[in-house]
């Protein structure tokens, strides 16, 4: 089989780097999505230890289709009964056409569902699917006349790790802060801060990262409801995660916020997800903020964007920033992810390297400051 996890534009190169990592065979990276071959282990596997990627589908076909009947005829040509069982919900949740003869979404959406119903009937005989079991959500994408029919085997997208209950104002994403993290190269036995940390999110999944805490152990997924994969795999799997868990490393992780409220949350959320005791949460403003050592590592996601505050404002916010980790954090690497389009200037510094991401789709820059000794912040 194979299998494609989606992956926020940018992040295609992390989410690669995590497929190798666990072992997946045949990888292929394409805009948007990272493909790779293997079975219902791997499935499953994807679906509870990747943190960067948005969903796990099975690749159930890709074709060339220029008239709404060669359409049906491929969707229909499509061994549904294999994975569909009489009674599972089978919507085509989500169509996109781009540059493609056929454009409408719906009625790409109305054909497809005909041509899986009639495939369905050659195997259950009925002519009315009650559709009230497990749900079988299928995506349809096509570019250029190719389309891509995918099967969702996660369900809620994987940002989705079930420790954060309570949202505040502009929350990055679980996956983009995860890999946030993994690009800045930095190292469980290195000191990290994030001084306008919100709810917590990004301290949490680097706690995750350096206890090797995988992402879905503790989440259910779509597919756990699907006859065609055996519960035990899912239990087994889950199983390994928990043994693999490193509880052994002292982490030195520093996590602040001006908002009270924030911290509060933030406070619960690194309760939810397991790592209360790694890292220290503070209400204070950066500027208060004393150097916790010689080195180290910031990551930050500061405000920007129209809804939080005007350009006057993040630029002077921005220009404090650099003052204060010029003179109080002079030989550590800094991370800011922002959609300011003049944050070097504001900042005071050029990046050594910058890269685009997208955070709920804000165009973004990822600027990278490497410090004295780059990726070496021991202490």
């Amino acid at each position: 089989m194979i299998f494609i996890a989606s992956a926020t534009m940018g992040l295609e190169s992390v989410v690669k780097e995590e497929c190798l990592a666990l072992g997946f065979k045949n990888i292929k990276v394409f805009d948007g999505r990272v493909e790779f071959e293997g079975d219902f282990k791997d499935l499953v596997k994807a679906n509870i230890y990747l943190r960067c990627s948005d969903r796990v589908f099975i690749k159930m076909a890709e074709f060339k289709a220029l008239s709404y009947e060669e359409l049906f005829q491929n969707v229909k040509a499509i061994e549904w009964q294999d994975f569909i069982d009489e009674n599972g919900e089978f919507p085509i949740s989500w169509v996109s056409s781009v540059k493609s003869k056929l454009y409408s979404k719906s009625d790409i959406q109305r054909i497809s569902k005909k041509a899986i119903v009639e495939k369905l009937k050659e195997k259950y005989k009925r002519e009315i699917f009650l559709e009230n079991g497990a749900l079988y959500s299928i995506k349809i994408q096509c570019h250029k006349d190719v389309f891509i029919v995918m099967l969702d085997s996660s369900g809620e997208a994987l940002t989705k790790r079930g420790y954060r209950a309570v949202k505040r104002l502009a929350p990055i994403k679980e996956t983009l802060a995860a890999a946030l993290v993994y690009l800045s190269k930095w190292k469980p036995d290195e000191v990290l801060l994030d001084a306008m940390c919100g709810t917590g999110t990004i301290a949490i999944e680097a706690a995750m990262i350096a206890r090797n805490i995988a992402p879905g152990a503790n989440r259910n997924f779509a597919a756990e409801k699907w006859s065609v994969i055996d519960e035990k795999l899912w239990t087994d799997i889950r199983d390994e995660a928990f043994s693999n868990e490193d509880l052994s490393k002292e982490l030195k992780i520093y996590a602040s916020d001006i908002d009270e409220k924030s911290i509060e949350v933030a406070k619960e959320n690194a309760e939810k997800a397991g790592v209360e005791e790694d890292i220290i949460f503070e209400v204070k403003d950066f500027k208060d903020i004393e150097s916790p050592a010689k080195y180290g590592a910031v990551i930050v996601n500061p405000p920007y964007g129209e809804r939080l505050m005007n350009d006057e404002d993040i630029e002077e916010l921005y220009r404090d920033f650099g003052k204060f980790c010029k003179k109080n954090l002079a030989k550590w690497s800094y991370y800011i992810i922002t959609s300011y389009e003049d944050f070097e200037k504001a900042f005071g510094k050029v990046a050594t390297k910058n890269r685009k991401l997208y955070n709920g789709g804000i165009k973004c820059y990822y600027y990278q400051y490497f410090g004295d000794r780059k990726n070496g912040y021991r202490n």
